[in-house]
């Protein structure tokens, strides 16, 4: 009956042998992030560059 009965050590220890650590997952994410930052900061200068270009076409 020992055997079934798990602690709370027990508990982390399997949830960490099921993925990435924490810190695994937030450096993925913070990744993520960056990139997607990169690529809004991008799409608001070629939108500013583009209203430049049709202001000057006038």
């Amino acid at each position: 009956m020992s055997e079934l009965v798990m602690n709370e050590n027990d508990k982390q220890n399997n949830d960490a042998a099921d993925g990435p650590q924490p810190s695994e997952m937030h450096r993925r994410q913070r990744g993520k992030n960056i990139a997607l930052g990169l690529v809004l900061f991008g799409l608001v200068v070629l939108f500013y560059v583009v209203a430049i270009v049709k202001m000057g076409i006038r």
